[in-house]
Order: structure tokens, then C-alpha cells, then sequence
């Protein structure tokens, strides 16, 4: 089983201006989210473009993770597919590549109902042994997997996680009330971390943290210590850049707050292009301001 508690960062893939897949950044990426505390990594994501990767290039994508991550913290990766066929085949594979969980999404194609969503995820928890991490964003995707449906899964031990990207923090609360402990509460959304986290939610699939691995690491355990002082001088400091976690072009803007922060290519995949004109001078101000504040700002030190 995985440890849930902690900062799992859903990792960008890095890229080439052609599209292809920058190794050596992607690598460098990996390690810098590790030596700063991370306790796993999620690879393939939406973040990580998923939907516009062939699957010899998801292939390419973990087992290169795979060898920069070399054991020192869990690699899960995202399974985002279109058939049930198709989603049980790459959950096959990806355990085979050396995945040790998933995160897992609906059907990219169709808006399935809580009869359908159940079986989806049903038949994927059999599919292979990996933990599995339901992704649930019913804003990007229409399929809210809710706790009457959660309660269609509590027999399927795989399934052990459910990243709550529901945009309203009362459904942690809604969670444990219908279903105990059953299933481990993940915040997935950035400028909800605080409130989530005392609400219950055990861990953080974070945007950000690519950009900011040790500020993100350092806020969530002053959160989990219950230091909420120090938690919101520090969540009030980073909560603009948090808002471009929701934002429509979130692949854009957290590459390019990486490439301001740290140098990473900020490169995607077409159909995404690079933020232009007003709206990337938009996202630019708000990095270069969370730069400036967090160099005045003394990190504090947190177990």
C-alpha cells in the first residue's frame, strides 16, 4: 500500500520545441521534487499532458521516470484513457513498466452515469495490483464520483484514494461522514490546501509544487502539524499562484511559472501553445510577485 500523507506533485512532462520529450529536463525535474520532500511523484497526469501522449510514449514517459525516481519515493502515474478496454490494457502495462499506483481518471469520451462510473472503476481496480487514486473533477470532466458511488467500491481493496478536485472543500467532510476512513482523501486543488487539510484530506496532488517543491512541502506540514499561523502567512504569500492551478490553461501557466522559477522548458504539446500577449504578462507578474515575496519570506523549519 501506499503512504497517501504527504505531497504528491502531478508532474508536467518536459519537452523539446518540437514536442518531444526532454529527457534530461524531465529527469532533473524528478529530482528536484524529491530532494526537496515530496513523498511520491505522479507522472502522466492531465498536468503532464496525458491525453496527447501515444501510449509508446507513456511507456517512455514512466520508464524514465522510473530511472531518475530509483526507488527513493512511490511512482504513480496517471491513466486517462477513452474505452474500459483501453484503461484496463495501459493499467496492464504500466505495472509491468514498474508503477507502484494510479490516479485514475473517467472516460475522456463520454459522461458516463453513477451505474456506469461505478463499473468503470470497478473493472479497472481487477484490471492489475496497483493502488488506485480516483481522480475526481467533475468541472474539467462531468462525472462527479460522489459518495453514494464510493460506496459501490469500498469491496475493491485496490481502489484506496480519491483525489477530491470537486472545487467545494465540503466534500471531504461529506466523505468521511458517509464512508469513514474507508478511502483516503487527497486535496486536488492548489488554493484549497489549507482548508482541505483541516477538514481531514491526508494529502496533496499539487500543481504548484513543481514550481515550488520545498514552499509546498513546508505549507503542508505546518498545515498537517496544525501550526495555522505560519501555514497562512505562507498560504496567503503563494495563493495567487495557486489560483493558476484552476485555470483552463493550467498546463501553461504552471510550466511557465516553472521556467521563471527554476529554468524548466516551458514547452507544450499542440493543441496547448505558449501564453502570449496580455494573458502571459498576467501570469508572469503574478510568479515574478510570489518570487519577490518568497525571497523576503524566511521558510520555516517543520518536521
Amino acid at each position: 500500500m501506499i503512504n497517501w500523507k504527504g505531497v504528491f506533485p502531478a508532474v508536467t512532462t518536459k519537452l523539446n520545441p518540437d514536442g518531444s520529450i526532454n529527457v534530461a529536463a524531465h529527469q532533473a525535474s524528478l529530482d528536484r521534487l524529491i530532494v526537496n520532500g515530496v513523498t511520491g511523484v505522479i507522472v502522466l497526469p492531465m498536468l503532464g499532458e496525458n491525453a496527447s501522449m501515444a501510449p509508446k510514449e507513456k511507456e517512455h514517459v514512466i520508464r524514465i521516470s522510473k530511472e531518475a525516481v530509483a526507488g527513493r519515493v512511490p511512482l504513480l502515474s496517471g491513466l486517462a484513457e477513452i474505452t474500459q478496454d483501453a484503461a484496463c490494457e495501459r493499467a496492464r502495462e504500466f505495472e509491468a513498466y514498474g508503477v507502484e499506483g494510479l490516479m485514475a481518471f473517467p472516460s475522456l469520451a463520454y459522461k458516463t452515469d453513477p451505474r456506469e462510473t461505478a463499473q468503470w472503476y470497478q473493472k479497472l481496480a481487477g484490471a492489475s495490483g496497483l493502488p488506485i487514486m480516483i481522480y475526481n473533477n467533475p468541472i474539467a470532466y462531468g462525472v462527479d464520483v460522489t459518495p453514494a458511488i464510493l460506496k459501490e467500491l469500498v469491496d475493491y481493496p485496490t481502489i484506496e484514494s480519491v483525489k477530491d478536485e470537486t472545487g467545494d472543500v465540503r466534500r471531504v467532510t461529506d466523505t468521511y461522514v458517509e464512508l469513514g476512513n474507508r478511502f483516503h482523501v487527497c486535496c486536488g486543488v492548489d488554493d484549497q490546501i489549507v482548508e482541505s487539510v483541516a477538514l481531514g484530506s491526508v494529502g496533496w496532488v499539487s500543481g504548484m509544487t513543481n514550481a515550488w517543491p520545498a514552499e509546498c512541502v513546508a505549507l503542508f506540514r505546518l498545515c498537517a502539524a496544525g501550526r495555522k499561523d505560519e501555514a497562512l502567512q505562507l498560504y496567503r504569500i503563494m495563493t495567487p499562484a495557486f489560483h493558476l492551478d484552476t485555470h483552463v490553461k493550467l498546463v501553461q501557466c504552471i510550466k511557465l511559472a516553472e521556467n521563471l522559477v527554476c529554468g524548466s522548458p516551458e514547452w507544450t504539446r499542440a493543441p496547448r501553445l505558449p501564453l502570449v500577449g496580455e494573458e502571459r504578462e498576467r501570469v508572469i507578474r503574478i510568479v515574478q510577485d510570489t518570487i519577490a515575496k518568497l525571497e523576503a519570506y524566511k521558510l520555516p523549519k517543520v518536521a
